[in-house]
C-alpha cells in the first residue's frame, strides 16, 4: 500500500506589507505561480510574494521586503512554514508543538530578485531552485558624465518616490532618518518637491538626525545641511542616552551577527524609539538605504575579500552578495543587502513603523547598474568614490533645482557619537555578535 504524502503550507507573511502599484496583490501571486521571470519583473513595487500550485511552492520578493522559510516533518508529510522573521517561525513551531525540530540554521532566507521554487515531495525534499527574474544589463549606458546620469538616476528615484507619496503615504505625517549624507539628503530633497509638485504640503515632512547625547557629526551636519537650503525648520535633532544603545536587543530584532549591519541597526533601532515614543501614531518613514550598494560606495580596502575588479566585474555584488550558486553564498542569510536589509526593516517592522527605502527598488537599481562604471573610473577606486556625489547631487540639482551640499562618507553609526563613545559601546570582534546570536536559542 503506497504512503501518499500530504504537503502543507503556511504562510504567516503580511501582504500589507507589500508594495505593488501596477496590479492586485492576487494578480501578483499568480504570475509568480507561473514561473515567468519576465512577468515576475514586471511587478512594480517592492514584494514579498507567496504562490501554491499543489506540490511546487514559489516565492519572490524584492531587497526591501525579507522573506524565510523553514519545512517541519510531519507524519503525513512536509509543512513549510513561511514568514518574514525567524521567531515569527520559531513561535509557530512551537504553538504546533514541533520547536524540537527547529534551529535558526535551518531556516532559509529566499534571495531578492530570484524565483525560489519549493517541491513539497516528502522525505527528503529536494534543495529549493533559484531563477532570477531581476537582470539588469551592466554598463549598457555609454555616457560618462555625471551630469546627465544623475538627471537619469535621480528621475527615476523621483518618480518612486512620487508614486509612494501617491499610493502608500497618501495621508499623515512623514519622516526622513536623516544624517545628511548623500542618501538621506537627496531622499530628503526629492520627497520636499514631491510633495509640493503634488500640491500637498511640505509640512508633512520632518527629518530626525540621531545624536547620542549631544554627540557626534550628524547633528551638525544635519544643521549646515539645511541651513545651506533654508530648509533647517524641518529639522529635528532626536536626542538618546547611552543607555539606549544595546546592540544585543538590536542582534535580537534584526536575527543577525554581522557587525556592521548590527551597529547601524543598533542606532536606527534608538532612534525609531525615540520618534515612537514621541510620536505614538507616527507610521511612514522614508531613508536613504541602498544608496551606497548602488553606487558602490564603499571602502573596498577595508574589507580583504574585495578588490576593484571584484566590484565593477559582478552583478549587483553589493545588492546580492556573491550570487545564488557560489560557494560564498548563505543559505540562512542569502547575502548582500538582500541579507543586510533587515538592519533597516526589521526595527522599523517591530516598532510599528511603514518604512519604505526607495534606492533598494529594482527599477532604480537598474538604472545604476547601467552606468560606465569601468571607463569612468579605469579601476581607480579612488575615482570610484567620487561618483557618488557627483552623479547624485548633479541629479537632485537636475530635478528640483536645489544645489544639495556634499560632505565626506561617513557611515551612519559613527556619525552619531564620538569614536571614544561609540567602541566603548560595541565590541571589536565578530565572535562576541555571533555568540549573542547563538544564545537566543540557547
Amino acid at each position: 500500500m503506497n504512503h501518499q504524502y500530504i504537503e502543507r503550507v503556511v504562510d504567516l507573511t503580511d501582504p500589507g506589507k507589500n508594495i505593488i502599484y501596477n496590479m492586485t496583490a492576487d494578480e501578483a501571486r499568480e504570475i509568480v505561480k507561473s514561473g515567468d521571470r519576465d512577468a515576475v519583473r514586471k511587478i512594480d513595487g517592492q514584494f514579498a510574494l507567496v504562490s501554491v500550485n499543489g506540490k511546487t511552492v514559489h516565492l519572490a520578493r524584492s531587497i526591501g521586503r525579507p522573506l524565510r522559510y523553514f519545512i517541519a516533518k510531519l507524519i503525513d508529510g512536509p509543512c513549510l512554514i513561511i514568514a518574514d522573521r525567524i521567531d515569527t517561525i520559531y513561535n509557530y513551531l512551537k504553538k504546533e508543538g514541533l520547536d524540537d525540530q527547529f534551529h535558526p540554521s535551518y531556516t532559509r532566507m529566499a534571495p531578492a530578485h530570484y524565483i525560489t521554487k519549493i517541491q513539497l515531495l516528502g522525505c527528503p525534499d529536494p534543495n529549493p531552485v533559484y531563477e532570477r527574474f531581476f537582470y539588469p544589463e551592466r554598463n549598457s549606458i555609454k555616457e560618462e558624465k555625471p551630469e546627465i546620469l544623475g538627471k537619469i538616476y535621480m528621475s527615476v528615484l523621483y518618480e518612486e518616490i512620487k508614486k509612494w507619496l501617491k499610493n502608500r503615504a497618501k495621508t499623515g505625517p512623514i519622516g526622513v532618518t536623516f544624517s545628511a549624507g548623500i542618501d538621506s539628503g537627496s531622499v530628503f530633497l526629492l520627497t520636499y518637491h514631491a510633495l509640493r509638485e503634488l500640491g500637498e504640503s511640505p509640512s508633512r515632512l520632518k527629518a530626525f538626525t540621531l545624536t547620542l547625547e549631544g554627540k557626534g557629526e550628524d547633528l551638525e551636519q544635519a544643521h549646515k545641511f539645511l541651513r545651506e537650503l533654508n530648509l533647517e525648520m524641518f529639522l529635528e535633532p532626536v536626542e538618546v542616552d547611552i543607555k539606549d544603545i544595546d546592540w544585543k536587543e538590536t542582534i535580537k530584532v534584526t536575527e543577525d551577527y554581522k557587525p556592521l549591519d548590527i551597529q547601524s541597526a543598533t542606532m536606527n533601532f534608538a532612534l525609531l524609539k525615540a520618534i515612537r515614543k514621541n510620536y505614538p501614531d507616527w507610521k511612514h518613514i522614508i531613508d536613504g538605504d541602498g544608496g551606497d550598494e548602488n553606487l558602490k560606495d564603499y571602502p573596498i580596502e577595508e574589507n580583504p575579500e574585495l578588490t576593484i575588479r571584484s566590484v565593477l566585474n559582478n552583478l549587483m555584488l553589493y545588492q546580492e552578495g556573491w550570487g545564488v550558486h557560489s560557494m560564498k553564498h548563505s543559505l540562512t542569510y542569502s547575502g548582500g543587502l538582500s541579507r543586510g536589509y533587515t538592519r533597516t526593516y526589521a526595527p522599523a517592522e517591530v516598532l510599528g513603523f511603514d518604512g519604505f527605502s526607495p534606492y533598494t527598488l529594482p527599477n532604480v537599481i537598474e538604472v545604476a547598474e547601467s552606468f560606465p562604471f569601468i571607463k569612468m573610473t579605469d579601476w581607480d577606486h579612488e575615482k570610484l568614490y567620487e561618483l557618488k556625489g557627483k552623479i547624485v547631487s548633479s541629479g537632485v540639482k537636475a530635478i528640483t533645482g536645489l544645489e544639495m551640499p556634499v560632505f565626506p562618507k561617513r557611515r551612519f553609526q559613527h556619525g552619531v557619537t564620538d569614536r571614544s563613545t561609540f567602541d566603548e559601546q560595541f565590541p571589536e570582534s565578530e565572535l562576541a555578535y555571533r555568540q549573542t546570536f547563538q544564545a537566543l536559542y540557547g
